[in-house]
């Protein structure tokens, strides 16, 4: 079950709401919340069916970690409590490593044994990269002290609560967790649930109207590199890199505006990322709660302030190893990681070392960048990705048609691509441009004109949602 679907629209949120609105007046809060509960894990069984058992033993082995955790740090216990949690670090990564990267394992012993073991029937459960690291930074804060004891419910919640459960955004236990335990979460709050409705309408027209149409464009070209040209190639990659924008901030959307009907505020995942001027600020803007989470839990555990500049750029390419690693069990996803990593160190050397390009010139390299490692991302391995690449840069299909011909060869092919074309000008307008759902929606006022915007877009999105379409990080 997904968001932009009939079934979740008109079955599942009005009945999850309803049931958690009359439970809370009631004054049955404790009920209220182990509903939230079971109605998330009913979500999250739809798509991932008797694994839901599994999943459920993971997330209560690790809160009884986590508790048995905190008795030893309080109890000065330090060596036990660290046993602990390089018990839980291990299981929660063995876990992770199973069901995500055990094939590409057997693909590389192959590889270097000349051997032909058979790959394994796993399914990759949905949203496992993104609780584990939810688990995993719980653990690793009951160690260092910055958590206590939660009460079970609270807990279930921080990690089932369907709307940021699949795909983010990655919430920190001390964000949530106190307003689990708050008094105004279950008190109606109609500017919570305007806001909650006008967030979800653009997330939904960002991923209906926008990304779909541009995805599908692109998945078209990228399922047979070899068939496409120069022109295509170019409108597949630079709508690929527009499409997995709106795809992922409207997934963003629509989680932040459903939490917000329960008075849960999550944290903003985008902060108009292409807008950056290099690759230092475009990932402070792009999938910010996991870049704090790998901040805070990778980078942090390789860097030591005053230790110089090495462990400085050694850290910061660490963390995109394992944020390369995380995304996806390929050796396409690794380069992608270290890439960026250089893309990183080299924006620090500049800021450190008070270099400045013209912003237009900063921009459109950073951009560039973006684009080139968007490519390497999507395709199914490296070599592909440079062909794609080659393909961008080569001028034989316009070789001996002169000018003249050039103009009409292009003319011909944005006729015949009218469509994704108009849709990527508008795309990159807004992302460039207009503002972000978390500048709409600062010291939010809802007007007669946020209501007409919302119905508008929801109706649209509705008499489009003919087909399930699931959105691009699931895979991962």
């Amino acid at each position: 079950m997904i968001f932009s679907t009939y079934t979740f629209i008109f079955i599942f949120l009005p009945v999850t709401f309803f049931v958690y609105r009359a439970l809370s007046a009631f004054k049955l809060s404790l009920a209220a919340k182990i509903w939230l509960v079971l109605a998330s894990l009913y979500f999250y069984a739809q798509g991932s069916g008797t694994f839901t058992l599994l999943f459920i033993v993971d997330v209560l082995v690790n809160y009884a970690l986590g508790h048995l955790i905190i008795r030893c740090m309080k109890n000065s216990a330090v060596w036990r409590g660290r046993a602990l949690l390089a018990l839980g670090l291990l299981l929660n990564i063995a876990f992770l490593g199973y069901y995500k990267y055990s094939n590409f394992m057997i693909e590389n012993i192959n590889m270097l044994t000349g051997q032909a073991f058979a790959l394994l029937q796993i399914v990759l459960p949905l949203g496992i990269s993104f609780y584990t690291f939810q688990l995993i930074a719980y653990l690793v804060d009951c160690y260092r002290g910055k958590s206590e004891k939660t009460p079970l419910v609270d807990f279930m919640l921080f990690i089932t609560f369907f709307p940021q459960l699949i795909v983010g955004p990655i919430v920190h236990h001390a964000d949530v967790i106190p307003q689990y335990q708050s008094k105004a979460m279950p008190v109606l709050n109609s500017l919570n649930i305007m806001t909650g409705i006008f967030l979800f309408s653009i997330g939904c027209a960002k991923k209906i109207m926008l990304a779909d149409p541009l995805t599908n464009y692109a998945i078209t070209f990228y399922s047979d590199v070899a068939a496409g040209d120069t022109l295509m190639s170019w409108l597949a990659s630079v709508g690929y890199t527009i499409s997995y924008y709106f795809d992922l901030s409207g997934y963003a959307d629509m989680a932040i505006g459903l939490a917000l009907l329960f008075n849960i505020r999550l944290p903003h995942n985008f902060n108009s990322p292409y807008r950056a001027w290099n690759f230092r600020e475009y990932w402070q803007r792009w999938h910010m709660t996991l870049s704090k989470f790998l901040s805070d839990y990778i980078f942090r555990s390789f860097y030591r302030k005053g230790s110089g500049s090495f462990n400085f750029y050694f850290s910061v390419m660490m963390t995109f190893f394992v944020s390369g690693f995380w995304h996806g069990a390929g050796w396409q996803f690794i380069l992608w990681g270290i890439i960026n990593g250089i893309f990183v160190c080299f924006a620090h050397v500049m800021y450190r070392r008070k270099w400045k390009l013209p912003f237009i010139l900063a921009w459109a390299l950073t951009f560039a960048g973006v684009v080139l490692t968007r490519i390497l991302f999507v395709s199914k391995d490296a070599k592909e990705a440079w062909h794609v690449m080659k393909k961008m840069m080569s001028l034989k299909d316009f070789a001996g048609l002169g000018w003249t011909g050039a103009l009409e060869k292009i003319a011909h092919f944005g006729a015949s691509n009218a469509y994704v074309i108009v849709l990527l000008l508008i795309g990159m307008g807004i992302t460039f441009f207009g503002k972000n759902s978390a500048q709409l929606t600062e010291n939010f006022t809802p007007r007669l004109r946020h209501a007409v915007v919302a119905a508008v877009l929801l109706s649209i999105c509705l008499a489009q949602m003919t087909s399930v379409s699931n959105f691009l990080y699931f895979q991962f």
